[in-house]
This record gives C-alpha cells, structure tokens and sequence, in this order.
C-alpha cells in the first residue's frame, strides 16, 4: 500500500474530500465503454442533458474500510450493484454490466489508497457512483446516452455526535416522495424532496425528519437519508412499504439480528406504536447505526422517548459493534459480505 496522505484522520467530517483520481465509461451508440481514468473534478456535459432537466440521475453509495490485518475490504458491492442496476431501469437509464461496474469501484479505490483512512482512526473511504443521462432533451424524453463516474472520499461519522442518541421530529405536511413514484431508487430527486423539511428540523434542533408514509400519514417511513428501525423486546422491526429506498445496512442488520437471536419483522409501522418501542435508530450507508433519542410529533404535540437514560439502547449498540467488527476484519465474514480490494 503507498503511503498515506496528509489528512486529519480524527477530524474528518462526512463530506467531500478531494482525492486524486475518478474513473468514467459511458453508454454511447449502444454499447458502454471500458472505463478511463480521470483526474479532473468536473464534468463537461450539454446544457440539455437530461440529468440536468428531467432527472435522469441515480447514484450509489458504498464504503471501504482498513481492516485490523491491513487488508482492505468493500461492504456489499454487488448488492449497490443491484441497487443501481434497479434504480436505472425505474428511471428508464441503461443499467451497467455488473463486471464493468465492480472493476470501476475497486479501480477507484485502488487509484486513491492513499486516502483510504488508517483502521485505528474509525473513518473509512466512501464510494460514489453516479449515472446521468447526457444526451440534449428540450421535451420530455428519455436519453439514449449516458456516462456512469465514480469517485471516491474520506469521510468521518454521518452525524457529528457518532454513536450517540439524537433526536428526530415527524411534520405531516412534508412528503418525500409519492406513494407509487421513486422512493424506491437512489435517485437524487429523492433527497431533493426532503431538503425542506430537513431544514426545518434542524432549525428546531433535531437531526433528521422521520417521514411518513405518503399516502395515509399512518405509519412510519424512513428518515430521509437513511431507513429506520426499532426494537421491541427482543425483535427488530422495520417499515415495510413500497416507497423506502431497500436499505443494504438495513438488510444487514436484520441478519445481524437473526444471528444475535432475535426476530424480524418488515411491516407498517404505525406511528402510536412507537410508544412501546424500546429502542429506535437510523440506519444507512452513512448514518451505519444512529441511535434515536426522542421522536417528536409536531401535528401531534407528543414526545416519544426512546432513550431513557440519554444513551444507544443495548440493542442498538450490539448491532452497530458487531456490524462493524465485521466490515474491519475483527469478526469472521460468514455471510460472505466483503470483497478483499487488491492493492
């Protein structure tokens, strides 16, 4: 491995990072290139594009990490595969062949090593791809050209508290997205969406919005950025509905869950039953594990405290340890989850 960068390891926020190298294909004439590597930070696309008009934008998000033994490790690629391969045949894109997108992700992190964060300092290197569709539209249709561009970043926690309990509020005048739209692919449109009310949240001092479901504000949804869960004696629960993004830290947490003898319920949540949830939390790509202090409805006037003693439930915690263990090489991979990145 080269030497490491000059980079603050312990002071590292979630955010962008400028690292060295970035690696492109795109789909034109019916066929998608092999990629090439890039060091430039932007991209030269027509003022028509798609992607800039109509919203033909997806993206993934994956991290990196060095484990115990030195060796680096990707988490799950082949499931932001499917994800992406998915979200671009909602939005009418051409999905990637699986091959050129894997060798893309690990030739980014194996170009920018450097900033791959020591294992010591709890920081990791996270992944973006992102589709867009190039091709000049004026009315409203979709591209037939594309170009798919992956970069890399060091990033620290998600929320500047890390493994500490913050609070969310609940406001039913927001949507995130529509009962039968996108909400289950990573498109940016999405995230658009909660902007608004995010802003508000925090203003009032809370860290996320928990959302709720779009068609009949019953039942709980997800926390913009990243799906929610909770515990109920000894079973994990989270929402099942058709306008959740399919959460891959979700999904493996449940198995964590199994493994650790709990059970697992997917299913409408409604929102009176957090009152007899035990522990709540965030859970994401970037959020990993973010434990829920208190859940506040607005419309309601109500509190909901899940945190009773102002720390991460001892459920929360186990999953959130053992999880990580497992991503730094501490605890046997017996899922098959990690894909060893060559150096």
């Amino acid at each position: 491995m080269k030497s490491k960068a000059n980079v603050d390891w312990g002071s590292l926020p979630f955010g962008y990072y400028k690292t060295d190298y970035n690696v492109r294909a795109s789909f034109i004439d019916g066929k998608w290139s092999d990629y090439k590597v890039f060091d430039s930070e932007y991209v030269d696309i027509h003022m028509a594009a798609t992607c800039l008009h109509y919203g033909q934008e997806i993206f993934e998000g994956m991290k990196a990490f060095e484990g115990v033994d030195g060796v680096v490790r990707l988490f799950r690629p082949e499931e932001n595969l499917k994800r992406i391969q998915d979200s671009a045949r909602g939005l009418l894109m051409e999905p990637i062949p699986s091959k050129l997108f894997l060798d893309m992700v690990k030739e980014v992190v194996k170009l920018n090593q450097r900033f791959i964060p020591p294992y010591e300092t709890g920081s990791s290197f996270y992944v973006r791809p992102v589709e867009i569709g190039i091709t000049p539209r004026v009315g409203v249709q979709a591209s037939i050209d594309y170009q798919m561009i992956i970069f890399g970043s060091p990033v620290g926690p998600y929320f500047k508290t890390g493994f500490q309990p913050t609070k969310v509020a609940i406001f039913r005048e927001y949507d995130r997205v529509a009962p039968c739209g996108t909400g289950r692919f990573k498109t940016g449109g999405n995230y658009a969406g909660s902007l608004k009310a995010t802003a508000r949240a925090r203003g009032m001092g809370y860290s996320a919005v928990l959302f709720l479901d779009p068609k009949e504000k019953l039942y709980l949804d997800e926390c913009g950025p990243a799906n929610f869960f909770a515990i109920k004696g000894d079973t994990y629960i989270t929402p099942a509905s058709n306008s959740i993004l399919p959460s891959i830290t979700n999904m493996s947490l449940q198995q964590i869950a199994k493994d650790l003898g709990l059970k697992v319920e997917c299913r409408p949540i409604p929102v009176e039953e957090l009152a007899e949830m035990d522990e709540a939390s965030e859970c994401g790509t970037a959020a990993v594990c973010s434990p829920i202090s208190e859940i506040f409805d607005y419309d309601k006037n109500k509190t909901y405290i899940l945190a009773k003693d102002g720390k991460p439930g001892p459920i929360t915690t186990q999953l959130y340890k053992r999880l990580q263990a497992i991503q730094k090489g501490e605890y046997p991979d017996h899922h098959g989850w990690l894909t060893v990145v060559d150096l």
